[in-house]
């Protein structure tokens, strides 16, 4: 019975989501800030030096002919000095004293945290098709890497999504993360082609927001209707929480073309988003 009135309820819940969405919100992660990580220093003007990140980028991510920026896995794996060079890196910023540094500094060091984990994670388990096949977190209901400890920071261990669910949304507030981290996949903002740093951290952001938008992975006008990454529905909360506040967001970064769309058309009408691996082919 108790099962019977759970399954009940949650047919509810679906009934009642907005018509783009696709019910997977209910599974997303909130954001919930986990307050030790808070510690900062206004005033501190110490840099992390990101160039071995850059360096690796710039070797080993290339844009595709349809604007996706692709990742040569096999290349990287393949080679030792490479692989060795992303696992010093990593070991760099597991040492950096995150606590004492400012706010942008932050930014980064988590934003770069996050992506040169994801591709670790994928160098150690490649060849995959995608990374929810990387099915390596724990607990009944744990799926695809993001809750695993993976890096042991200022004595904290920390998974995926402890960086990206439990700092970075709750502690900048700002929906332009998710066009700054990278989860391997086709359908998600491209990665940057060097390290994020904390100088012109805006313009960057404003930047990786203005080319997800106005690429069909972020908005598409199909038959008249507008689909929209899933990534606008599973983090509704960061987008005003309503598909109001979406559309609002969106026109923001549109291009005239798409903006004009948007004010015309006026509602979203579905979601989509490739899992796929965003590999070299």
């Amino acid at each position: 019975m108790k099962l019977l009135l759970k399954a009940v309820g949650l047919f509810a819940v679906l009934l009642f989501l907005p018509a783009f969405g696709s019910g997977e919100r209910l599974f997303a992660p909130g954001s919930k800030l986990w307050d030790r990580w808070q510690a900062h220093d206004a005033g501190s003007t110490t840099t992390i030096d990101h160039s071995a990140w850059s360096a690796l980028l710039s070797k080993h991510l290339a844009p595709a002919s349809s604007g996706v920026a692709v990742f040569d896995y096999a290349g990287l794996k393949a080679s030792n000095a490479d692989a060795q060079a992303l696992q010093g890196y990593l070991d760099t910023l597991a040492a950096v004293p995150v606590s004492t540094l400012n706010r942008d500094e932050q930014f980064a060091f988590w934003v770069n945290l996050y992506n040169a984990l994801t591709v670790k994670v994928v160098l150690d388990h490649y060849p995959v098709a995608s990374i929810r096949d990387i099915d390596i977190s724990p607990g009944l209901f744990g799926s695809g890497p993001w809750g695993k400890e993976l890096i042991t920071v200022e004595g904290e261990d920390l998974t995926l999504n402890d960086i990206e669910h439990r700092i970075l949304r709750p502690i900048w507030n700002d929906p332009r993360v998710h066009y700054a981290v990278n989860c391997a996949s086709i359908g998600c903002p491209n990665l940057k082609p060097d390290a994020w740093t904390a100088g012109a951290l805006d313009a960057n952001l404003d930047a990786a927001a203005r080319a997800y938008v106005n690429d069909p992975r972020g908005v598409s006008v199909v038959d008249g209707k507008i689909v929209v990454s899933r990534i606008y529905d599973w983090f509704l909360e960061d987008f005003g929480n309503s598909e109001a506040g979406v559309l609002a967001h969106l026109r923001v970064y549109a291009d005239a073309s798409l903006k004009a769309d948007l004010e015309r058309i006026g509602a979203l009408w579905s979601t989509d988003y490739d899992w796929s691996l965003n590999e070299t082919r």
